[in-house]
């Protein structure tokens, strides 16, 4: 079961007896401590933002200007179509910030808005927010946890936390036992928590709130949604330099188009308009709003996915991931060492031995070990007074302590690391080598083992000025065990296929570094190096190492940074994960940090673009998936933008430039923006499939052969729209036959992209698709619509040539360009390898 850590800054707030819960002036203290429990405070007024945001929109400007303009040579009709379709548009700004705010309200729905509470040794009903670190909280089955805590009470109880897991099945939980006051450990199983956001489902259980309002891990996640990313993103800088050149071009193209026309005598008027046509044609709007609402949809996803970003600059990086360097501890394995083996040498016995250990433990570290040995060794003598001590440290591998046994004397002890610890300790040269032998079979079974060791009777002066380096005898060695994970095996197993390599760095003795690596599968041998030997090849160059390497025993938190860079200069894309403050340079260095959010320290996770709510490598492994299809959807939601616009601008500028009548009036451009804006944002929206698929680690959006097929796809269409509409006007159908020709095939088009690009897969997208052949078929067939649209009836036959054009064209270029280049990539290959073969 996964661990939750107390924050130690919670501690003191925790240890009133539960008899009567805090006082009214201990709530109050607490309060202005900690704040008031709003997990999910309202975010500030958007609507002066949304009216911002909408002002921005160029679409609206030009309806409005190109209406004025309208209204002002007396075409009323054309005004008020114009003004009129401002409206969807609006609506359509609105629906999104509809749907940020419901969002947000979705968010808060599962959340209590009231609690029952003992304070003073009364029940009292309060307002949720009103709640403190410390309180004694009283819930029923069927009502939710109003804040993050410890179920002090209850039996049998059950509970329903899909709304942090996205698991509907019920959870056991049960009452940590306790005394006067609670029992503090440095981190407490998940099935003694209740949390914010979750229901009880089975039971009665009294609970004492430990975090609340963002401190918890629902607010945590509310927290992401409402304040979104800040600074922008490399992609979002890429799509902002090409939206700027984009329409740098337009303008000059509007320009050219605007002289042309005024030169071939057709007026101010048709000059003006041409001219506006053109530039809502090709001003790239879409392409800055589908990156954002994409980006907010990762955010989303990754949060279900029990990832919390913190940075959107992770939705990006995460999909391209090739390394994954992660901790053995908690992420690997369970994170919950228990003591499986106590060997003691003569003539101490175990007891003797486990004191050792205690002596050379603190339960205020915060690490598990220190919590294993304590809670098995028991209660430590009273009398014993601790003088001074050594903390453990990566450099060191050791943790000395100084006490007076209370009877006179002094006593040091020393636990850490096996081999250390055997080095500090004069053993003849057989019975070292028995140690050594019983080391190396214990690690081999995937056991953390340590040593302990003491001097019963120092010079007590030397001693408290410097930490002995000699003189200790040897006690014996402790094994612990800390189980893989479930389904972490499956998760490495994934990522392989995947293409991504998962190499695992530990501070922990070879042999058992080795022997958990094989159980998950992340070494298929027993090739392990140490820390020491991958900083010695890095420095000399060896690459090759690097590329075979798997596991990584002994590291330090500075060989872990130059594995990270050496692996970054080799190409690879790197993700890191930490915990401890430690871990800050290499999170920081990675190209995807990801904290542990249960055990991590603030430290790892302000540095950190991604927190593991679970700190599950499975969660990683999920990450990605989510990552790879959210890149993938941006990438197919792009290429229909661009397959659309390229022939919607060729031909509107190449119409008026050849002298005939205008292609696309004002209100054609509104109709077709009207599918292009919710096909791009919604219709792409692919979920993540259950298995990892591989993908090209390259940071380019698009590749040469990508981009054939999409200037090819859309030059070929826009060639049959110019075909059409000149064909129509030669055989003296008039401009609107021609236009309405044209547009039937290119609302074709568009609904033909969506599927293909979609693969027919979704609901959306095939909603959107059919409504965008209904369109193509209605507007131009109902009288009333089609004048006000200056669309002509086609008859049955026309309208299905349009369709078949519109159809069959950019479908057909699509899978044709996409033969031939890769039948030309195929044929480049060959001549380099024959090339190299001649040579």
């Amino acid at each position: 079961m996964a661990l939750r850590s107390i924050p130690q800054d919670k501690l003191p707030a925790l240890t009133t007896d539960l008899g009567s819960g805090l006082t009214g002036s201990e709530v109050e203290q607490n309060r202005a401590k900690y704040g008031s429990n709003e997990i999910a405070e309202k975010p500030p007024s958007s609507w002066r933002k949304l009216a911002r945001d909408t002002a921005a929109d160029p679409m609206i400007w030009f309806l409005i200007l190109t209406s004025g303009l309208f209204g002002a040579i007396g075409q009323t009709t054309d005004m008020v179509v114009l003004l009129a379709a401002v409206v969807p548009l609006v609506g359509m700004d609105l629906y999104l910030h509809h749907r940020t705010q419901a969002s947000l309200k979705g968010l808060s729905s599962v959340l209590s808005t009231t609690a029952t509470v003992l304070r003073d040794g009364v029940e009292n009903t309060v307002p949720a927010a009103d709640l403190v670190p410390g309180d004694i909280v009283l819930v029923a089955s069927g009502e939710s946890f109003p804040a993050d805590g410890l179920i002090a009470a209850g039996a049998d109880l059950q509970a329903e936390e899909s709304s942090l897991t996205g698991e509907a099945y019920p959870v056991a939980k049960h009452a940590l036992a306790q005394g006067g006051q609670l029992d503090i450990r440095s981190s407490i199983d998940r099935g003694y928590w209740g949390f914010a956001g979750t229901r009880l489902l089975v039971g009665r259980a009294t609970l004492r709130v430990v975090s609340t309002g963002k401190d918890t891990l629902y607010g945590e996640i509310v927290k992401s949604a409402i304040a979104g990313s800040e600074g922008r993103t490399p992609l979002q800088a890429s799509v902002a330099a090409l939206v700027k050149v984009l329409l740098g071009v337009a303008g000059l193209m509007c320009l050219l188009l605007a002289g042309v026309r005024l030169a071939q005598g057709y007026g101010l008027f048709d000059a003006l308009l041409s001219a506006a046509t053109l530039a809502i044609a090709a001003i790239p709007e879409e392409f800055p709003i589908v990156l954002t609402f994409f980006l907010g949809v990762g955010v989303f996803r990754l949060a279900k996915r029990q990832a919390l970003v913190r940075r959107a600059i992770a939705v990006e990086n995460i999909g391209r991931v090739s390394t994954i360097c992660c901790d053995k501890t908690g992420t690997i394995t369970e994170g919950v060492l228990t003591l499986s083996e106590v060997s003691a040498a003569a003539p101490r016995d175990r007891t003797a031995l486990l004191k050792i250990a205690a002596l050379a433990s603190r339960r205020e570290s915060g690490d598990p070990l220190d919590a294993a040995v304590l809670d098995a060794a028991g209660a430590p003598d009273p009398l014993h007074h601790c003088l001074k001590v050594f903390p453990f440290t990566e450099g060191r591998r050791r943790e000395t302590a100084i006490w007076n046994n209370g009877k006179g004397g002094e006593t040091v002890v020393v636990k850490g690391a096996a081999e250390t610890v055997l080095d500090l300790c004069f053993l003849p040269p057989e019975e070292r080598t028995a140690w050594e032998e019983q080391i190396r079979n214990l690690s081999t079974g995937g056991k953390k083992v340590i040593a302990c060791a003491t001097i019963d009777h120092p010079s007590l002066a030397q001693v408290l000025s410097k930490e002995p380096g000699t003189g200790f005898v040897f006690a014996g060695l402790l094994a612990f065990s800390d189980p893989l994970r479930a389904g972490v095996s499956q998760a490495v197993a994934e990522a392989r296929r995947a293409g991504i390599r998962v190499i695992m760095v530990t501070g922990d003795h070879p042999e058992t570094a080795i022997a958990i690596a094989r159980e998950a599968g992340i070494s298929t041998n027993s090739q392990v190096m140490s820390g020491d030997e991958v900083e010695a090849n890095i420095k000399a160059g060896d690459k090759e190492s690097l590329r075979l390497l798997s596991v990584v025993a002994r590291a330090t938190p500075g060989q872990k940074l130059a594995l990270v860079r050496a692996l970054q200069d080799q190409g690879e894309i790197v993700a890191v994960t930490g915990d401890g403050v430690n871990d800050v340079p290499a999170l920081r260095a990675a190209d995807i940090g990801i904290a542990m959010g249960m055990r991590g320290t603030q430290s790892a996770r302000e540095v950190s673009p991604i927190v593991l709510l679970d700190d599950n490598f499975r969660t990683i492994v999920a990450a990605i998936a989510e990552g790879r299809q959210l890149f993938g959807n941006l990438k197919s939601s792009f290429t229909f933008l661009l397959m659309v616009h390229i022939p919607l601008v060729a031909s509107a500028a190449l119409i008026p430039l050849l002298g005939y009548p205008l292609m696309y009036l004002p209100v054609h451009i509104v109709w077709l923006e009207l599918i292009i804006h919710p096909a791009a944002l919604f219709a792409f929206q692919q979920k993540a499939t259950a298995e990892l698929r591989a993908q090209d680690r390259a940071a380019k959006f698009f590749d040469r052969r990508e981009w054939s097929v999409i200037i090819g796809t859309g030059l070929a269409t826009a060639a049959a729209l110019v075909l059409l509409f000149v064909q129509a006007v030669a055989a003296g159908q008039g401009a609107a036959h021609a236009r309405t020709v044209a547009l039937v095939a290119l609302v074709v088009t568009q609904a033909g992209l969506i599927a293909l690009l979609t693969k027919g897969r979704g609901r959306v997208a095939w909603v959107i698709a059919t409504a965008t052949v209904a369109s193509a078929y209605l507007l131009p067939q109902i009288p009333e619509i089609a004048a006000m649209l200056h669309l002509h009836p086609l008859t049955t036959i026309e309208w299905l040539r349009a369709a078949a054009i519109g159809l069959v064209v950019p479908v057909g270029s699509v899978l044709a360009f996409k033969l031939v280049s890769r039948a030309l990539e195929h044929r480049a290959t060959n001549l380099r390898a024959a090339t190299y073969s001649s040579a």
